[in-house]
């Protein structure tokens, strides 16, 4: 099924990315911690806004990613075959005539 390898390649690169950015969020607060050479109060501000950029990052791309498999495994589910009944035949009371 082509729609099957489209949502792994969707979760693989959408998982690179969010690696990807976090590495690049990591990599951009180590070197501004090592070019502070070592004030404490702003080291403190950049650790703490790269570790809210990592985790927000992350947070984000699970959250719509839990939202995509819920709904998409509430599609397939609406979607299959539902078996029709026929409502049973109701004795309508007979009508009066005057």
């Amino acid at each position: 099924m082509p729609e099957t390898e489209l949502e792994k390649d969707r979760a693989r690169y959408g998982l690179l990315a969010v690696v990807v950015s976090n590495l690049a969020i990591a990599g951009v607060a180590i070197f501004g911690v090592w070019r502070l050479d070592g004030d404490k109060s702003v080291i403190v501000g950049v650790l703490t806004a790269a570790f809210t950029a990592v985790s927000s990052m992350t947070t984000a791309y699970l959250g719509i990613k839990a939202v995509s498999n819920t709904a998409k495994s509430i599609a397939l589910r609406d979607a299959a075959p539902r078996q029709h009944t026929e409502p049973a035949a109701s004795t309508a009371p007979a009508q009066r005539t005057p």
